[in-house]
């Protein structure tokens, strides 16, 4: 059921067109749309006992999180919680070949990995096995053993200083054709992408538990919170999915 623009039920296949990417004209390739995934229990926690996202979420939230990958160019998410979260190979879908090639994308959506200690999971079947060969932005300080692990088995982009500058690599990808950009978190990137002014959309679930807050990170509070507009609300399960576009953009 979708709250907004349109009234109604919504079948699984036609989620994805409820999440658009916007049109970009040659004059505005570099400029990526960055829309982060979340999930939030009514108390504020995004994970459950587990330390875990999956634990607070269920098969509706699943579905959007499916439907909004589906047609990104990339997939940014954080060292830390790529290697908590478990995450496997990123894989091309048949069934959205003939739309991706349309709208001129690769035929699955690429993985960008920041991780300034690259202590990143090197299983054979985890995120190095994905389609498309992986990208991991990392700086010059992170450690030499480690580049030289994955240098033969994903991309990797060494960026000067102590920190990744998350406004780099947003840029880099825009520089690749890769500007329909899913960023997945942890809670450190998200903060740091927000505080760049470089958020465009959030896709927030909230799960109908309550599983306090002491497995969730904290950040560091913003000092000029950014200000997003409510576009609609997607219901199943009792699971509320939000869509908010920042509202100079709205």
């Amino acid at each position: 059921m979708i709250l907004g623009p349109a009234v109604g039920p919504v079948e699984a296949d036609a989620v994805a067109d409820h999440y658009p990417w916007p049109e970009r004209g040659p004059a505005e390739v570099r400029r990526p749309w960055v829309r982060a995934m979340m999930v939030s229990t009514l108390d504020g926690a995004a994970a459950g006992a587990d330390g875990l996202s999956l634990s607070v979420s269920g098969t509706a939230d699943r579905a959007v999180f499916t439907a909004v990958r589906r047609f990104a160019d990339v997939v940014l998410v954080g060292g830390g919680t790529l290697a908590a979260e478990e995450y496997g190979p990123m894989r091309a879908n048949p069934d959205d070949a003939a739309r991706r090639a349309a709208q001129g994308q690769a035929p699955a959506s690429r993985l960008a990995v920041v991780s300034g200690s690259l202590r990143l999971p090197l299983g054979e079947d985890g995120f190095l096995a994905s389609d498309l060969p992986p990208l991991v932005y990392t700086t010059e300080q992170s450690p030499a053993d480690a580049r030289a692990a994955l240098a033969d088995r994903c991309e990797l982009v060494v960026l000067p200083g102590e920190r990744v500058d998350v406004a780099a690599v947003l840029a880099d990808l825009a520089a690749r054709g890769l500007w329909r950009v899913v960023c997945e978190g942890g809670p450190t990137l998200l903060r740091q992408v927000t505080a760049a002014g470089l958020l465009d959309e959030a896709d927030l679930t909230f799960s109908p538990v309550l599983a306090g807050t002491s497995t969730t990170p904290t950040t560091e509070v913003l000092g000029d919170p950014a200000r997003f507009a409510l576009r609609h609300v997607l219901t199943e399960d009792g699971f509320l999915m939000g869509r908010y576009v920042r509202e100079d953009l709205a």
